[in-house]
This record gives C-alpha cells, sequence and structure tokens, in this order.
C-alpha cells in the first residue's frame, strides 16, 4: 500500500502513531514525569490503552526532541530580527548552575540549568522568586549562554526594571550575565561564601571543634548584617595556609557582591536556592534515577520537557510540540512520496520499449524484417439468452442460480 497525504489527519489535528492526540499526549507527559514503564504502565491503568514501554519511549522523546527544535528556532527568529520583548517584572531573579548526570558508558556529564523568577516581599520580610521557569541543556558554555536566550526573551529579562543575579563566582557565570543583562546586580551566593570561610577555619581551627564552630557563626553573621569587611579582616588573622589564602584570594576581588546588608536592605535575594532547587526538581529527579544512563541525544529532549511540567507550562508548551510533531510526520511522508515516485521513473526510463527496434551491433549483421499480416482468431459466436421470448439457461437469471452447470450450445 502506498503512503499517501490526507488533509483530514491535519485537520483533525492528529499525530503520527496509533494514538488518538490526547492519549500521545498523556503519554508523554507521564513519560516527563517518571521512568518509561512507569509512564506506560499508569496510562494504562488510567485510559485501558495498550502501549509498551519502547513506545513510550520513543513517543516521549520525539516530543522532546520537537521542543527543542522549537526553541532554536525561536532563538534564530530573534536573533535574524527580533521582536517586542515582554514587560519584565519590578524586580526579576536569575540564577544558573551546573549539576552532573550519567550518560551511557558511565559517563558523567554536566546539564546546565538557567532558573528565571520575579521576586517578592514575604510579611515576614522575607524575599524570594516565585512563579518560577527554567531552561536546561547540556551543552558548551557559549551555546547555552545562546541558546537561552528563548527564555530570558520570554521573562522579560531585558526589560524588567531590576535584574538580580545570584550565583557563584564561575567565569561562565559571569559571561552569562554580561550577555543578557550586563547591568544585572550581581550577588556572590552567601552560602558559597561561607564556605569559603569554612574550609580556612577547619584548617586553623580543626573540624568539628567548638572554637570552628564559633568561628564560622561569628563570620557569618557578620558577613550579612556588616558586610565584608569585618570579615576579611578576621580571615586575615588566621594562621597562614593554603585554605585561607584560597579564601582570600576568592572573596577579595568580589568586594562588591559582598555587600549582603545592601540587598538585603533593597529587598534582594542572596542565594541562589531557586537554581539549586532547578537542578533537583528539573534534571536529577527524572535524569538521576538508580541506573539511569542516558544516550546523548535524549538528554536534552528530556531536559526540555522537564522545563515544561516543572514549571507548570504544558498548555502553552504542547501545542507548539503537537505542530512541529505533524509538519514533521507530513514533511516525512511528502519525501517517501518523492521517493517512490522517482523510483518507479527511473524504472520506467530503464525498461526496454516493446516497439524499439533492435539496434545492430558492428559485428552483427542488420535482421531482415519480413512483414506478415496478422491472423486474428474469430471468437466463438455467443450463446443466445433469449429465445421464442424466453431466457434460456444462457441468461444471466438462470446462470446465477446453475453456477456448476456448464454453457448451454448455442441455438440455431
Amino acid at each position: 500500500m502506498g503512503t499517501g497525504l490526507f488533509p483530514l489527519d491535519d485537520e483533525l489535528e492528529l499525530l503520527p502513531g496509533g494514538l488518538t492526540p490526547q492519549l500521545q499526549a498523556s503519554l508523554v507527559r507521564l513519560g516527563s514525569w517518571m521512568p518509561f514503564e512507569h509512564a506506560a504502565r499508569e496510562l494504562g491503568w488510567l485510559t485501558r490503552a495498550v502501549v509498551s514501554e519502547s513506545v513510550a519511549e520513543r513517543l516521549t522523546e520525539a516530543a522532546g526532541t520537537a521542543y527543542v527544535a522549537e526553541q532554536t528556532a525561536t532563538v534564530e527568529r530573534l536573533e535574524q530580527q527580533p521582536w517586542p520583548e515582554p514587560a519584565g517584572a519590578a524586580v526579576l531573579q536569575i540564577s544558573a548552575d551546573g549539576a552532573m548526570i550519567s550518560l551511557v558508558g558511565k559517563q558523567w556529564v554536566e546539564v546546565k540549568t538557567l532558573a528565571i523568577g520575579p521576586i517578592v516581599r514575604a510579611a515576614d520580610g522575607t524575599v524570594r522568586a516565585h512563579a518560577l521557569s527554567y531552561f536546561s541543556r547540556r551543552t558548551d558554555h557559549a551555546t547555552f549562554r545562546r541558546l537561552a536566550l528563548v527564555e530570558t526573551y520570554r521573562r522579560g529579562v531585558g526589560t524588567a526594571l531590576t535584574v538580580v543575579a545570584v550565583r557563584d563566582g564561575a567565569d561562565w557565570l559571569q559571561r552569562f550575565i554580561d550577555f543578557h543583562r550586563p547591568d544585572a546586580i550581581r550577588v556572590l551566593d552567601f552560602p558559597h561564601a561561607v564556605e569559603y570561610l569554612t574550609h580556612a577555619s577547619h584548617e586553623a581551627h580543626g573540624a568539628g571543634t567548638a572554637q570552628t564552630s564559633e568561628w564560622i557563626a561569628t563570620q557569618a553573621h557578620a558577613l550579612k548584617h556588616a558586610g565584608p569587611d569585618p570579615v576579611l579582616a578576621a580571615l586575615r588573622d588566621l594562621p597562614a595556609g593554603e585554605q585561607r589564602d584560597t579564601a582570600l584570594g576568592y572573596l577579595e576581588p568580589r568586594l562588591a557582591q559582598l555587600q549582603y546588608p545592601i540587598f538585603r536592605a533593597a529587598g534582594y535575594p542572596i542565594g541562589s536556592g531557586i537554581v539549586e532547587s532547578a537542578n533537583k526538581v528539573v534534571v536529577e529527579d527524572r535524569l538521576k534515577g538508580s541506573g539511569m544512563h542516558w544516550a546523548p541525544a535524549s538528554v536534552d529532549p528530556m531536559l526540555a520537557l522537564r522545563t515544561i511540567v516543572c514549571a507548570d507550562r504544558w498548555e502553552e508548551a504542547w501545542p507548539q510540540i503537537s505542530a512541529r510533531l505533524r509538519a514533521a510526520d507530513h514533511e516525512r511522508r511528502q519525501q517517501r512520496r518523492q521517493r517512490a515516485t522517482d523510483r518507479r521513473t527511473a524504472r520506467d526510463a530503464a525498461a526496454p520499449s516493446d516497439h524499439a527496434p533492435a539496434t545492430p551491433t558492428p559485428d552483427t549483421p542488420a535482421p531482415v524484417l519480413v512483414t506478415t499480416s496478422p491472423t486474428t482468431p474469430t471468437p466463438p459466436p455467443s450463446p443466445k439468452t433469449i429465445v421464442n421470448g424466453r431466457p434460456t439457461n444462457a441468461h444471466p437469471w438462470n446462470r446465477r442460480f446453475l453456477p456448476h452447470r456448464p454453457a448451454p450450445p448455442a441455438e440455431n
């Protein structure tokens, strides 16, 4: 049977495969939350639809691949001809970080994730980011920085009144901020700064000692409420050592990012908990399960779907995914149809013509054509069906009731 194009498929918004659009969407959503085996089982329990683990895996990753392609295409359009950026929040937090997952062959690789959300102040004075959204990929720093434009643009990072970038001091994160919002207020993650103080105290006073605990608590309180100057002074007073010198070398060049009393007074967050939570929720909860080792080509599709379901953006994103799946299937069918047409054309061109005369070779004399008058055999006369106004056995009315009887001879 040939492969055709059915306009009704597009009118009904059918997707490739044997499942209805709603069943396929449900299966992909389940596969985004849980292992494929469990997703297939849960779909069967909920809907009585029977699907295999391999079908759940194939359809889920195909949907994720479609969304990766959709986001990449959006970035390319923005780079060529950007449209007006949506209005951002009054104060917006962005934080990015990396997490490790295992590929097939037990090769550990880093997945980078961006978390974005507007900042609100609670009644007790604490501040936090809410309505979080994410972008996540397994790629190099430069590519991640570029592709994340699809989410920073959507959330209005460029139009927000104030953007607070809370992160550790990695160089790639500095370049990330320079690219997306160079005037962002840069805050060194407070627990990250305290970690350097802790290592220095362990070296000077011993890990787990009362003196270490007291020194760390005193310096952490001073850093949050008085700023970096007294803390750096106390750090310099410690005995010289590798950890003390490392802490000074890391913190002293970042004084502007350590002004925690000023940040807190302005209502800015001082911790990058939103991206640390994203590493766990978006990445590790689905891609770092016990015994999980992912094929490289499967990682980004799964990450793309995770950013949708974890940010509760399914209703917004699924129509884009399904439209791209239908378009890709339509193109595949057209290509198969064209290949079949090309094969028929080539086969017809290669077949010898029944009317073409044989071409003599130099060593073979040309054949002598002899023209004869063809004799066409005369077909036997058809038996009569009506004789004297009555139907004979050859009449169709009688033949259908006498299927095994031979036709009668023709009557004269």
